[in-house]
C-alpha cells in the first residue's frame, strides 16, 4: 500500500502542476489575444512571451532531471520549439505551443485516470480494520493482527478484510470488484469467502483461515501496485527511439531553414515534430487494455505481458484445477446386495473421519451433502496414503485401495463390483466385517465451461493446445481427447512441464495455465503465465504474468481478445500519429504551414490519438 499512497502523490503533484501551468497558458493566451484585438500588438506579444516562459522552466527542469536518469526524452522537441519562439520573435506560436504541451500533459493524465479506474477501484476497497470476537464480546482491530482462527463480524455494506469460512447459515456477497460478476453469491455455512468482497446480505460471522498479508486481496493489491508502475516495450519505444527522432526533426529543421534562409520555417517544424502519439497514446492504450481485462476479473501484471498475450498462439494447460475442478467427489457407489449405497456411504465416512487424506475429505462432504448421522470411529490404525481400519458403531470397517482391502478380507470378495468403473476414475473399497461391502467411484470432474473455453480460446487466435498432466496418461487422454486438444502429455513431474513448454517455444510463444506449486516453473519459462485464482498457491501467482481473480477460464479468452484490441488500437495511434506528425513536418519545411498553424495542428493530432487509444476501454 506504500507504493500505491506515494503513486498516488506523485499523481496528484502532476496533476497540480499541469493545471498550473496550462491555466497560465491560457490566461497569456486570452490577454495576449485581448490586447491584440485592441491593437496593442506590442503588449500583447509581451503576455504571449510570460505565459510561455513558466511552462518553458518546468519543462527545462523536467528534462534536467530526465538526462541526471540517463533518458533522452522527446520533451526536448517541445522545449526547442518554445525557445526557439521566443529567439525569433514568435511569442504567439510559443503561447500556443507552451498550452499544447501543458494541456497534453493534463489530457494524459486525465486519459490514464480514466483508463487506471477498473485497477484504482481495486486498490481503493482495502479493509484496514475487523471486527473480532473476543470471549463474549466485540472489539475493532487492525487487519494486520487478525490471526487463522479469529472470529470476525462482517456486517451489512463492509468489504471482507481476510480470506475465510462463513460459520453462520448464510452470506450474500457481492464480488464485483474481484471478477466482474454483477449477480450476488451466497455462501452457505462453511463456504469459502474471499477478501475484498463486499457483504450485501444480513451480517454474518466469518473465521479467518489466512492471515490479512496472505489473504486474495493483499495478493490482488500487489499485482495491482505492480501493473501500474510498469512499462510496457511498446511504451518504450519513445524512450528508445527518442534520440534518433530528435535528429530527424532537427535536420529536417535545420535543412529547411538553410535551404530557405528562414528561420521562421524552421520553427514550424519544430512546433509539429512532437511525436505525442508515441508519447502519449501507448501508455494509454496499454493501460485502458489493463484496465478493461480487471474489470473482467483478469488481472494482467505488466504491459510487457499483454503485449505478449496478443501474440500467443499455444496454450499449454494444466488439467487439475484448470480444465477439472481440482478435487475429488463421489460419483458413484456400487454397493453388494447387503448395503444399501448410503449405509456403505455412512460407514467409510464415518471411519474417515479419523483420516487427513484427501479422499477422506470428499466421502465426508458427500456424507454431509446426503445428511447421514456420522458416528466416532474407534480402534483405528492407517497406513499412510493406503487405507484405514478401524471399528463403526461396533462394525468392523475397512476402508482404501482395492489391493489393500482385498488383503484383509477374510470373506469371499466380490470382484464384479469394479466391472464398469471409467478409467478416469478413482475407487474407494470398503470392506464391512470382512467381506468386500461396495465401491465408492469418485472423479476430478471437468469444468462444465472447459469445452466452450478452448473453443473460445480457439476463436481468440490459439492455433494449438495441450494438456499437461501430473496424472496417469490414460487419465489425461480420457480428459483431453473428451476436449478436443491437440496434444495430450501425462505423467508429468515438474521438470517435464518446463521441458514442455520450451519445446513448444520452438515455434513461437507459448502460454501456460496452471494452479499449483508443481506448476511454477512452467509458468516462469513460458512467455506468458497464468495462475488459476488469485488464492491459489503463491508460487504459481507469484510466477505468472497474468492471475485470473475467479478460478474459471472464461475471462482468459476474453482477456486475449482485449489483449489483440489493445495491441491493435496501440499501433494505429503510433502509426496514424506519426504519420500525420511527418507529413506536417515535410509540410512546414516547405512553407505550407506557419507556426501557429503547425501548433493548433499538432494539438489536434494529440488530442485524436489519445481519443483513440482510449477505445481499448470498451
Amino acid at each position: 500500500m506504500a507504493n500505491f499512497m506515494l503513486s498516488k502523490v506523485y499523481f496528484h503533484y502532476n496533476q497540480y502542476r499541469s493545471n498550473g501551468l496550462t491555466a497560465i497558458a491560457v490566461c497569456g493566451l486570452v490577454v495576449g489575444t485581448g490586447l491584440w484585438w485592441f491593437e496593442y500588438s506590442g503588449r500583447a506579444e509581451i503576455a504571449w512571451a510570460v505565459a510561455t516562459v513558466p511552462v518553458l522552466v518546468g519543462l527545462i527542469v523536467q528534462i534536467v532531471a530526465s538526462l541526471r536518469e540517463g533518458n533522452v526524452g522527446l520533451d526536448v522537441v517541445a522545449a526547442l520549439s518554445m525557445s526557439a519562439a521566443l529567439v525569433f520573435g514568435e511569442p504567439l506560436a510559443g503561447n500556443v505551443v507552451a498550452l499544447m504541451y501543458s494541456g497534453g500533459q493534463l489530457l494524459e493524465l486525465f486519459a490514464q485516470s480514466r483508463a487506471k479506474r477498473e485497477m484504482t477501484a481495486l486498490l481503493g476497497r482495502v479493509a484496514h480494520t475487523a471486527m473480532r470476537f473476543r470471549d463474549a464480546n466485540l472489539e475493532e482491530v487492525p487487519i494486520a493482527i487478525v490471526q487463522p482462527g479469529d472470529r470476525l463480524l462482517i456486517r451489512q455494506g463492509e468489504v471482507l478484510p481476510v480470506d475465510g469460512r462463513v460459520a453462520t447459515e448464510l452470506a450474500v456477497l457481492d464480488l464485483s470488484a474481484l471478477t466482474g460478476e454483477s449477480v450476488p453469491t451466497r455462501l452457505n455455512r462453511g463456504g469459502e469467502a474471499l477478501s475484498g468482497a463486499t457483504s450485501v446480505g444480513a451480517a454474518f460471522e466469518l473465521v479467518a483461515i489466512r492471515p490479512a498479508s496472505e489473504s486474495t486481496y493483499a495478493g490482488i493489491v500487489r499485482l495491482v501496485e505492480a501493473a501500474q508502475s510498469s512499462k510496457a516495450p511498446m511504451a518504450r519505444l519513445a524512450d528508445r527511439y527518442a534520440l534518433g527522432f530528435l535528429l530527424l526533426t532537427v535536420l529536417i529543421a535545420g535543412t529547411a531553414w538553410f535551404l530557405s534562409r528562414d528561420p521562421i520555417r524552421a520553427l514550424s517544424v519544430l512546433v509539429v515534430a512532437t511525436p505525442c502519439p508515441l508519447i502519449l497514446a501507448v501508455p494509454v492504450a496499454i493501460i485502458s487494455g489493463m484496465s478493461r481485462a480487471a474489470g473482467i476479473g483478469v488481472l494482467i501484471k505488466d504491459g510487457g505481458t499483454l503485449e505478449m498475450l496478443a501474440r500467443v498462439r499455444t496454450a499449454i494447460l494444466d488439467k487439475t484445477g484448470t480444465l477439472t475442478q481440482g478435487h475429488a467427489t463421489v460419483t458413484d457407489i456400487k454397493a453388494s446386495e447387503s448395503f444399501t449405497a448410503d449405509v456403505l456411504l455412512r460407514f467409510a465416512a464415518s471411519l474417515d473421519q479419523a483420516s487427513g487424506h484427501v479422499v477422506a475429505s470428499a466421502l465426508i462432504e458427500e456424507a454431509v451433502t446426503r445428511h447421514l448421522a456420522l458416528s466416532a470411529p474407534k480402534a483405528v490404525t492407517e497406513v499412510p496414503g493406503t487405507g484405514i481400519e478401524g471399528s463403526v458403531d461396533g462394525t468392523n470397517v475397512i476402508v482404501g485401495g482395492n489391493s489393500f482391502v482385498k488383503s484383509r478380507c477374510t470373506k469371499a470378495a466380490g470382484d464384479g463390483l469394479l466391472a464398469g468403473i471409467p478409467k478416469d476414475a478413482m475407487t474407494v473399497a470398503v470392506a464391512i466385517d470382512g467381506a468386500l461391502a461396495g465401491v465408492i467411484v469418485l472423479q476430478d470432474r471437468i469444468r462444465d465451461d472447459a469445452k466452450s473455453v478452448l473453443s473460445a480460446l480457439r476463436r481468440a487466435g490459439l492455433s494449438k493446445i495441450v494438456l499437461a498432466s501430473g496424472d496417469r496418461v490414460e487419465i489425461a487422454r480420457t480428459v483431453g481427447y473428451s476436449l478436443g486438444v491437440d496434444l495430450v502429455l501425462g505423467n508429468l513431474k515438474p521438470e517435464d512441464k518446463v521441458e514442455a513448454v520450451r519445446n513448444e517455444k520452438e515455434h513461437g510463444p507459448v502460454m501456460m495455465v496452471g494452479d499449483g506449486v508443481n506448476d511454477a516453473p512452467a509458468l516462469a519459462v513460458a512467455d506468458v503465465g497464468v495462475a488459476m485464482g488469485a488464492r491459489g498457491t503463491a508460487a504459481s501467482s507469484e510466477a505468472a504474468g497474468v492471475v485470473l481473480l475467479v478460478d474459471e477460464l472464461e475471462p482468459l479468452a476474453k482477456a486475449i481478445t482485449i489483449a489483440h484490441r489493445t495491441r491493435r488500437i496501440a499501433l494505429e495511434s503510433v502509426w496514424a500519429g506519426l504519420g500525420l506528425s511527418l507529413t506536417a513536418m515535410l509540410a512546414a519545411s516547405f512553407g505550407y504551414l506557419q507556426p501557429v498553424e503547425g501548433a493548433l495542428l499538432q494539438e489536434v493530432i494529440d488530442v485524436a490519438v489519445i481519443l483513440n487509444a482510449l477505445r481499448a476501454l470498451r
